[in-house]
């Protein structure tokens, strides 16, 4: 007997529920794939409540990841709390699925995504990749996907943090990351069902390989020095405050950083300890970059 929208959304709420007593964090999703809420900073009068690739939000300054305390962030809305899965399923009765954000303690989840498309044979490349490296993955979570391919679920170290990409380590190997999300066992999607495959239900996601977590790290980067010579105590303050950002408040501290930086003429000595400070934080350089632009033209710079 088919499923309905409906049945799928109770499924979908049930799965997720279950993913937060093991202490991971979730967001409903629509058939898409995409998370199903939309941004509240939408200029939306008379749109579809769908998520679709195609919306673009409106720009906000800073960049807003949930301080603004309204769902619709994607991956920034992931909580384990029960009640709080509730409120964003009840928001979005259309949800099919639900994504497990990456990243997060107390797991710290890193997926693999071993892709079969376009005729890609990425477990093999990954089997190659072992062997090269001498790493073995360990009994973990196996995630089985519509498309014949595979998400491996292992933890990161606490001090670590994982970015996101697509076929760098390999040809069809995808890495979710600090920001991402996987597509939770259970979810719906216009693919079909993603199930946990059989024998790794009851295990829990295993560390990933040091190895392995070596290859999945940007290169190192170049340092910089923490100040220019003429910016003073004054540009180490405001790099010790991006610094000192818990989640949810990085780009704000730094859009504010930075705005003091270009108020008090230091803001282009100051942007390269910025962007490493935020980076150190756990953006990525684009959304550093980005936020410190903002700041300058906020302020009448050029960044």
């Amino acid at each position: 007997m088919a499923i309905t929208d409906r049945q799928a959304t109770t499924l979908a709420l049930a799965h997720a529920l279950s993913a937060a007593e093991r202490g991971l964090a979730v967001i409903p999703l629509s058939r898409t794939k995409l998370p199903a809420l939309r941004s509240p900073h939408r200029a939306s009068p008379g749109s579809s409540n769908n998520a679709s690739p195609h919306d673009h939000p409106e720009p906000t300054v800073p960049p807003c990841h949930g301080e603004c305390g309204r769902p619709g962030h994607g991956v920034y809305d992931a909580t384990s709390d029960p009640a709080r899965i509730r409120e964003l399923f009840a928001a979005a009765p259309w949800a099919t699925g639900y994504g497990i954000a990456c990243g997060l303690p107390p797991h710290r989840l890193i997926g693999v995504d071993l892709d079969v498309k376009s005729g890609t044979d990425s477990t093999s490349a990954l089997r190659e990749l072992a062997l090269r490296h001498l790493f073995t993955i360990p009994p973990t979570v196996v995630v089985l996907t519509p498309s014949g391919g595979r998400h491996l679920w292992l933890t990161g170290p606490p001090d670590v943090v994982v970015p996101n990409s697509a076929s760098r380590l390999a040809p069809g190997i995808d890495i979710r990351g600090a920001g991402g999300y996987l597509v939770g066992p259970g979810s719906r999607t216009d693919q079909g069902l993603y199930a946990t495959a059989p024998g790794t239900a009851h295990l829990v996601p295993a560390p990933c390989p040091p190895s392995l977590l070596r290859l999945l790290l940007p290169p190192p980067r170049a340092p910089h020095p923490a100040t220019h010579p003429s910016v003073g105590n004054r540009g180490q303050g405001l790099v010790q405050f991006v610094l000192s950002a818990h989640e949810g408040q990085r780009n704000t501290r730094l859009f504010w950083a930075a705005c003091r930086a270009y108020e008090n003429g230091i803001g282009r000595a100051l942007r390269a300890p910025l962007i490493d400070a935020a980076v150190h934080t756990g953006l990525t350089e684009a959304e550093a970059r980005a936020t410190i632009a903002s700041a300058a033209r906020m302020t009448g710079h050029r960044a």
